[in-house]
């Protein structure tokens, strides 16, 4: 395609399959997964990330017609030939999970010897459909803001804007000074991408992944599967038990409490689940 990948490797070949990491959005990048660059010392092997094409290091916009799945599953076939990862473990946190998912799928790749799926998602359907109900949890006047945002297509609203801050906060994250220096260091965040490919926000999928549907295709995915969750996160339990109950070698740990950034929120019981599972 003519466009640069930036990518970024912690710890040396040991001889191990290296664990690949993928990040969300789609838009956002690889900063926050830096909290895990110890577990290439603890596992011994390298710890590979990447700012996926439209965000961070990777930065285009101007480019709409590249805002599709195809896009993503290109760049990371050519990732994978370009580090000669043969055999790799892949971790995807939201957007990156369902990227993963269509990868396996679709392509049936050789040399993917385990997968995290990491609050993620099957279907775009399911999810708009249970973030609708957990905005049902909030006060009245959010909710209208919110609904009349979605109805109209004025997402500037300020009570919207307000309401969809909190909504942020109690399901998704919240940036702090007490944060993680990689969760607070200003990126370069892909809206054009996010906006296209999905929508204007989390629960109004109108983009060119509206339509993202793999349930019924998830029994494919033959390789060992770790799904993790949490249960304040926007992969509500129903989403992540409609995957552990359709994968064949799933595993589902469900963390207490904790949001849609989960190895944010439990850092040290995220690293531990790894170095287990790997």
């Amino acid at each position: 395609m003519g466009f640069k990948t930036y990518y970024r490797i912690v710890g040396d070949d040991q001889g191990q399959a290296p664990l690949l990491l993928i990040h969300g959005g789609p838009g956002s990048t690889h900063n926050y997964f830096e909290v895990l660059d110890d577990l290439a010392t603890s596992l011994n092997r390298q710890i590979i990330s990447y700012d996926q094409i439209g965000c961070g290091e990777s930065y285009v916009d101007g480019h709409p017609e590249l805002w599709k799945l195809h896009t993503w599953k290109k760049e990371l076939k050519a990732l994978r030939q370009f580090l000669h990862l043969d055999h790799v473990h892949l971790l995807g946190q939201s957007w990156g999970g369902m990227l993963i998912i269509a990868y396996l799928i679709d392509e049936q790749p050789k040399g993917i010897d385990s997968v995290i799926l990491s609050s993620t998602l099957p279907s775009s359907y399911l999810w708009s459909h249970e973030q609708q109900r957990l905005i049902r949890f909030m006060p009245e006047d959010e909710q209208q803001a919110i609904a009349e945002a979605v109805r109209t297509g004025n997402f500037n609203d300020p009570a919207y804007l307000r309401a969809n801050e909190h909504y942020t906060i109690l399901h998704a994250g919240e940036i702090t000074p007490d944060s993680p220096e990689c969760f607070r260091r200003k990126k370069r965040f892909g809206t054009e991408s996010y906006l296209t490919a999905w929508g204007p926000n989390e629960y109004t999928p109108t983009g060119t992944l509206k339509n993202f549907d793999y349930t019924a295709h998830l029994h494919e995915i033959t390789q060992p599967t770790l799904i993790i969750n949490g249960t304040n996160d926007e992969c509500t339990p129903l989403i992540a038990k409609t995957m552990f109950d359709r994968i064949p070698r799933a595993r589902w740990e469900l963390l207490d409490g904790v949001r849609h950034m989960t190895f944010i929120d439990q850092t040290e019981l995220y690293k531990l689940l790894l170095q287990e599972w790997l």
